[in-house]
């Protein structure tokens, strides 16, 4: 049975449409729909609620060898405040998950999962966990909102003191009261846009939800829809598409967080003995159609991937798809089919993030 976020009943008072994911109960999109939350985000600001995903403490003297063996990226010269990004795998290779690390002391680490993933990840992690640190699934303990968007930083100005905000992309504050409400908060989103991410007590998330959308700065509730058409269009890869047990994180295109000359961690060796054939790439497509996940990729009668996500981007205005194709053919022009239910549109290689603010 589907479990609900705390928020569960304000997503029905603004009319959002709750679909089951990743075992919760979402909005897909609420009254206003995916483009209109879209391009709020694009243009003035959005708020999610992104309470379904996971968090993950280690704390004590052996906490930063553990992440620093069950990570990619390298976490050794993080500072107090930093949050880093980092995909986690299997010895073959393969991605367990994809995950945040914020570092809120020595010693004292939080890690972010995704949801869908939360219990396997858990679960790994405690078979590689050794020496003295102490590990603990958070994740029933947290809500977590996400806004996001140009106008995020003059919203949240209305409610904490705004010096104290974090500066930076990928750093955070701890214990920074916003709206009465003690707060984690972020500079860090899956959008593309500037934005912030607010950590909180669950039992707090409604009021801080509801001074929020009390600002008047015409922030409106986005959905699980949007989401997904933001972080495609900015081109940041989803777990179970972009990548999973069987992509790499160097196919991935996720290269810049994989450290080989840091030291060991799980799934070194193998990274570093396999030869990569294949490569993510984005696809404009110049057809008529719009391409979605698992369609077939061509050159002539050669199948030379697969689509890995795929739709039609509002804010760029045309429809776009990732995807893992051979390595030769995934230079900048290549011309390509995708074969959509039966019939192939032409679609052309192109550069990856699609959008960039």
């Amino acid at each position: 049975m589907e479990k609900k976020t705390p928020l569960y009943e304000r997503h029905l008072e603004y009319k959002g449409k709750i679909v089951p994911f990743a075992g919760y109960l979402l909005p897909v999109q609420y009254e206003t729909g995916v483009i209109k939350e879209h391009m709020a985000v694009r243009t003035a600001s959005g708020l999610f609620d992104v309470s379904h995903m996971g968090e993950i403490t280690l704390i004590g003297e052996d906490a930063l060898e553990n992440i620093q063996r069950l990570v990619t990226n390298d976490c050794s010269k993080m500072k107090d405040g930093q949050v880093k990004y980092s995909p986690m795998c299997y010895e073959h290779g393969g991605v367990v998950d994809d995950l945040l690390i914020y570092r809120r002391g020595e010693g004292d680490y939080l890690l972010v999962v995704n949801a869908s993933n939360r219990h396997k990840d858990v679960e790994f992690m405690k078979a590689h966990i050794r020496g003295n640190v102490e590990f603990k699934d958070i994740s029933d303990d947290v809500a977590l909102l996400a806004l996001q968007g140009p106008d995020s930083k003059s919203i949240l100005e209305l409610l904490t003191d705004g010096d104290k905000l974090p500066v930076k992309y990928y750093t955070f504050v701890d214990n920074l009261t916003v709206a009465g409400v003690n707060c984690l908060v972020s500079r860090t989103g899956y959008t593309g846009e500037d934005g912030y991410e607010l950590y909180c007590k669950p039992e707090d998330v409604i009021k801080l939800w509801d001074a929020l959308m009390a600002t008047d700065k015409g922030l409106i509730p986005c959905g699980l829809g949007a989401r997904d058409t933001l972080r495609m269009e900015a081109g940041m890869p989803l777990y179970g598409q972009e990548m999973d047990e069987n992509i790499s994180p160097i196919e991935a295109g996720l290269g810049f967080a994989v450290k080989f000359d840091k030291g060991d961690f799980i799934g070194k060796e193998a990274l570093m003995s396999k030869e990569v054939s294949r490569k993510r790439v984005g696809l404009e497509i110049t057809g008529r159609g719009i391409a979605r996940e698992h369609c077939e990729v061509y050159i002539g009668d050669k199948h030379i991937g697969d689509t890995t996500s795929g739709t039609h981007c509002p804010y760029i205005g045309k429809p776009v798809a990732m995807a893992l194709l051979e390595k030769e053919y995934t230079e900048i022009g290549t011309q390509v089919e995708v074969e959509v239910r039966g019939r192939r549109i032409t679609a052309e290689v192109i550069s990856l993030p699609f959008y960039k603010r």
